[in-house]
């Protein structure tokens, strides 16, 4: 027997499923977030760090995607892997990883390849893609700021145009 109400809603779930923005996680440290904080407080506004510049990117290729910035000054891969299970919603796509100097600034550099490695096993097991993104200054160096360690509003055009090819590929998009 057909049932129009019943096929009507079904294709109004399948729509809405399909208008919903897939989610990409951006999680690093200070040039993640946009600014540093205490004797390097150098940076840019939220609206302008990389993961909102990915976010246009991705919408004006056509992409629906929500770019969450999970970045906090001064952070390093043991808080990120901590951090990521809550910042992961279980719909989500693609995990951006910034992971900067901090782990050595704070003598826990022997220790990043176990955390980097964890938050694989992480990304992977919520059927995630993970993309790392490379060194900072090769990227985006000319536009490094006073502090020496942040990046100009361009640096960070830089650093979401490095990446956007492997996050688009991620999402199918």
């Amino acid at each position: 027997m057909f049932r129009p109400a019943a096929l009507s809603l079904a294709m109004i779930m399948s729509f809405a499923a399909c208008a919903e923005a897939a989610q990409v996680v951006a999680i690093g440290a200070s040039n993640t977030e946009g600014k540093g904080r205490g004797s390097t407080p150098d940076g840019v506004p939220r609206a302008q760090a990389f993961p909102a510049q990915l976010e246009r990117m991705l919408n004006q290729q056509g992409c629906r995607v929500k770019v969450l910035n999970a970045g906090k000054a001064g952070d390093t891969t043991r808080g990120m892997l901590a951090r990521l299970p809550g910042a992961m919603a279980k719909d989500t796509k693609v995990v951006i990883l910034q992971a900067g100097g901090n782990d050595a600034r704070r003598g826990e550099a022997g220790d990043s390849a176990a955390h980097i490695s964890g938050i694989q096993s992480l990304v992977t097991a919520r059927g995630a893609k993970l993309v790392t993104m490379g060194n900072l200054f090769r990227i985006a160096g000319t536009y490094r700021l006073a502090d020496g360690q942040h990046y100009s509003a361009e640096g960070h055009v830089a650093f979401a145009s490095s990446v956007l090819s492997d996050v688009r590929a991620g999402l199918g998009c």
